[in-house]
């Protein structure tokens, strides 16, 4: 049982943390680089978080599916845990359609070189990721606070 809470955590940590460095760091410092610079820079930070985020993702639905069933059931282990579930899996489809929506398009708005479609594709993404950020510590809070 404490491996599949520490890959759950682990997992946590890096999509939480991830977002938060992404956010509040690297999006910033990359606000001074020109277009062709920023644009291709974010690109490539982002294909190589998200396939993290990817693994992190697998590793929490699965301990957390575990976890559940180790503590009996979906009834058996509180509201906390059903509300952190059921953000955890708003967090996951929001992930899916930034990559699949805004990411697809920034990635081929910078192939093209056609720095407004790229920047108006991450100004989504930032607002997308702000979202699913708050959301994490949402999360995050409940897990911890509702023990």
């Amino acid at each position: 049982m404490q491996v599949a809470r520490w890959l759950h955590l682990l997992g946590v940590v890096l999509w939480i943390g991830g977002m938060f460095f992404a956010y509040f760091a690297l999006r910033p410092a990359a606000a001074a680089l020109p277009p062709p610079q920023r644009l291709p820079l974010l690109a490539d930070a982002l294909r190589r978080f998200f396939g993290w985020v990817g693994i992190a993702i697998v590793a929490i639905v699965a301990s957390g599916a575990w976890l559940v069933v180790r503590m009996g059931g979906s009834t058996a282990v509180g509201g906390g845990v059903q509300v952190m579930a059921a953000l955890g899996i708003v967090m996951t489809l929001l992930f899916a359609y930034v990559v699949l929506s805004p990411y697809a398009a920034l990635r081929r708005a910078v192939a093209a070189g056609n720095w407004p479609a790229g920047g108006a594709a991450m100004a989504t993404i930032r607002r997308l990721v702000g979202v699913n950020l708050a959301l994490g510590v949402l999360t995050l809070s409940i897990a911890v606070l509702s023990r």
